[in-house]
């Protein structure tokens, strides 16, 4: 019977330790990053028997797409089923060489130990009455005592038991506060135990079946949305004769819950596919859209806000050719990937991760651009010309003018003109009035119609020391209705748009030169009517 019990205690230890799960942890390898999401690829590895067991991958991202999971395993390893989890609850996943579990598990130990001691020792106690009181009876019996052995007998029962009553309570009283202190211990070892967990990230747990004991490689990649890149840029220029350096920049966010360490990343502007059906081509129909305007930024108070990442790069000095050579650009019809050699450290932190990419050259023209009727100074313009062979995307950048910082621009490459319009900020120096002439402007009343005539004169100085080109552009209004009719009078040699109602002016200013331009218009409607935009 002993040897029958003996065999099903091992047959049981057996089929349990093939049950136990086998753990190990996913490394993070590369990371294709897209404008809303990041395809994540790792490599792990686990010891297999023969037959079917269970891996628990760790150190995978906490939040994930499940259906685009793919696991590669070796020939002989068959994956039967994935499932992603971030509350795997096991006994066998527990560090318990973690400082904090083993203390707390030791002192368990202890009180463990001491409410034996005193569960013993009640035991003894209450064996111990148990004799006095068949004592008593034995003796009661004896009709032989005289009265003072009895009397002399019944006070050692009364005074030997009241004692070891009294020893019972402060027994039963040691072990109801070890008892609370067990619970508390035990309450800490969950707590620990749970940080432990917490810190495992989230788990894919594969069911696998592998045809020989083995140490099996697993490359484990998936998508999570919890990733995105965009576009930067910063622009340098030493003066307006001086073409434009250009650090195409991407700034990087990720939350996934894992850092990335080491990584090597490729940045892509299109959009990952989770679509398991093959694509099958259809006509393919162009058709217009509207284009999107994007308003720079010109705060030139604005900060550079920026967190620099670590890259692991072979050179020990980084200049722009070692960015050049360790990025590769691919273009496709749809999209621009770039393929980042220089593996890179990415905190799992919600902020923002600059990373640089590419150090372009721009050749520009400059020109300042100026529209006093909405603002009161001249913006500073760089035109690129071909800039479609520079794979830039929209994006802020930051601007750099003569080595000072002077606020943010937006980069549109989606632009209808042939020129790629940069605007490179505000300069003070040159200045830009546009005021009311009174003596010239004025209301009549004329039978059943209002007359309202409007005179401004636009003056310009540069206070630079070297010659500008500046593009100055004013406006009149247009009617709508044919009560309403508007002439111009004065265009001061002005090309005028008639169907916008746009003045353009090409003026070429000499180091504090001053020029003076007016516009004039008359505009006549009905005197019962009010105009609310004149």
């Amino acid at each position: 019977m002993k040897k029958l019990f003996y065999l099903f205690t091992v047959g049981f230890s057996v089929v349990s330790m093939a049950q136990k799960p086998i753990f190990t942890d996913a490394k993070i390898q590369n990371a294709t990053v897209y404008f809303n999401s990041a395809e994540l690829t790792h490599t792990t590895n686990a010891t297999l028997p023969k037959g079917t067991s269970e891996i628990v991958i760790k150190n995978v991202a906490n939040y994930l797409n499940e259906s685009t999971v793919r696991i590669t395993a070796p020939k002989n390893v068959t994956v039967m089923s994935v499932q992603f989890t971030t509350s795997y609850i096991s006994e066998y996943e527990i560090d318990e060489t973690s400082p904090i579990i083993k203390r707390v598990r030791d002192s368990i130990d202890l009180v463990q130990k001491e409410i034996k001691k005193l569960q013993n020792k009640r035991t003894s106690e209450s064996k111990t009455i148990e004799l006095l009181d068949k004592n008593q009876v034995i003796s009661g019996q004896n009709t032989g005592l005289s009265v003072a052995e009895l009397t002399k007998m019944v006070d050692y029962y009364s005074t030997r038991r009241n004692t070891i009553l009294d020893n019972i309570d402060i027994i039963n009283e040691k072990e109801q506060k070890l008892n609370e202190t067990l619970r508390k211990l035990n309450s800490n070892l969950q707590i620990n135990t749970s940080k432990e967990e917490k810190t495992s990230n989230g788990k894919l747990i594969l069911q696998v079946m592998s045809d020989i004991a083995q140490k099996a490689d697993f490359e484990v990649s998936y998508l999570t949305q919890y990733a995105s890149w965009q576009p930067f840029y910063d622009l340098r220029a030493e003066s307006v004769t001086a073409p434009i350096d250009l650090m195409y920049k991407a700034q990087i966010t990720q939350n996934t819950g894992i850092d990335w360490k080491k990584v090597k990343l490729t940045l892509s502007s299109g959009s990952p596919n989770q679509n398991n059906q093959f694509p099958t081509l259809q006509s393919w129909f162009l058709r217009y859209a509207q284009p999107i305007t994007h308003y720079g930024y010109n705060n030139s108070d604005a900060q550079l806000n920026e967190v620099v990442v670590t890259s692991y790069s072979p050179r020990a000095k980084s200049s722009a050719a070692s960015i050049d050579d360790y990025t590769t650009v691919t273009e496709n019809q749809l999209n621009v990937s770039f393929d980042i050699e220089i593996p890179y450290d990415i905190l799992s932190n919600g902020k923002q991760h600059s990373v640089s990419l590419k150090e372009l050259k721009l050749p520009a023209v400059y020109k300042y651009y100026a529209a006093p009727r909405m603002e009161s100074e001249a913006f500073l313009i760089a035109e690129i010309n071909d800039y479609s062979q520079y794979n830039l995307l929209p994006g802020e950048a930051n601007i750099i003018f003569e080595g000072m910082y002077v606020g943010k621009t937006y980069i549109n490459p989606n632009q209808i003109t042939e020129e790629l319009k940069l605007s490179m900020g505000r300069d003070k120096r040159v200045s830009v009035k546009r005021e009311k002439i009174a003596d010239k402007s004025g209301t009549k009343f004329l039978s059943n119609y209002k007359e309202q005539t409007f005179t401004y004169d636009i003056t310009v100085r540069n206070n630079k020391k070297e010659v500008i080109e500046m593009l100055l552009k004013d406006q009149y209004p247009l009617s709508t209705d044919k009560d309403v009719t508007i002439e111009l009078l004065d265009k001061s040699k002005a090309e005028v748009n008639e169907e916008t109602g746009i003045l353009t002016w090409d003026v070429k200013l000499k180091p504090n030169e001053i020029q003076k331009f007016r516009i004039s218009y008359k505009v006549k409607y009905p005197k019962d009517k009010i105009i609310g935009n004149l």
